[in-house]
């Protein structure tokens, strides 16, 4: 039985779950029915960060461009270009627990809005955004945060974090948003774009 968990709510994910090592994360959303004459394209990213809250290169900064980690302890499973018709998840990322580098003690999951301010497009016009994390080999959902309907004029989102505590991984249900979109998130995680 998976964990629903609110906003804020901090939970562990290897201490119950010994041995846990290989993970699915999966990120969902849907876009409201309204038209702006172009589609609606939500793209996924992970940020492995240290202990400072930043990336040590750009080559911790996982996304389309970027889809695995020289580690391969994170891996971008592919850009999904249409997404959103609420039937699962639209992105899924890989991760090794036992591949991530001893500098990285934190990944967080992060959704942009691709060329939203040439679209006109925010996170008021998506819904049902959810990321949940579940078993590689089984399938089987270890826990979920569903977004709730909290942003209005955002075009980029932190959906949630996994942390290092110790020898165990947590996970923070974050749901906070950004204006400016992916340059917003780069900025605030020390990666620097073009």
């Amino acid at each position: 039985m998976p964990i629903n968990l609110s906003k804020g709510q901090k939970v562990d994910l290897t201490k119950g779950n010994p041995g846990l090592k290989k993970l699915m994360i999966g990120l969902g959303w849907h876009v409201k029915e309204f038209d702006s004459g172009a589609d609606f394209d939500l793209d996924a990213a992970v940020f492995m960060l240290g202990d400072n809250g930043k990336c040590p290169t750009e080559k911790e900064f996982i996304f389309y461009g970027n889809l695995a980690h020289p580690s391969e302890a994170v891996k971008h499973m592919g850009d999904n270009l249409i997404g959103g018709d609420g039937s699962g998840d639209d992105e899924q990322v890989f991760i090794d627990l036992s591949k991530i580098p001893a500098n990285i003690t934190k990944l967080a999951f992060t959704v942009t809005i691709y060329d939203s301010d040439v679209r006109g497009q925010n996170f008021g016009q998506v819904n049902n955004a959810f990321i949940r994390i579940y078993k590689e080999d089984t399938g089987e959902e270890l826990l979920r945060y569903d977004l709730g309907e909290d942003f209005s004029i955002e075009t980029a989102a932190v959906f949630g974090e996994l942390y290092k505590h110790g020898e165990e991984w947590k996970f923070n249900a974050i749901g906070s948003g950004f204006q400016g979109g992916l340059a917003a998130l780069c900025a605030n995680f020390g990666v620097e774009v073009e």
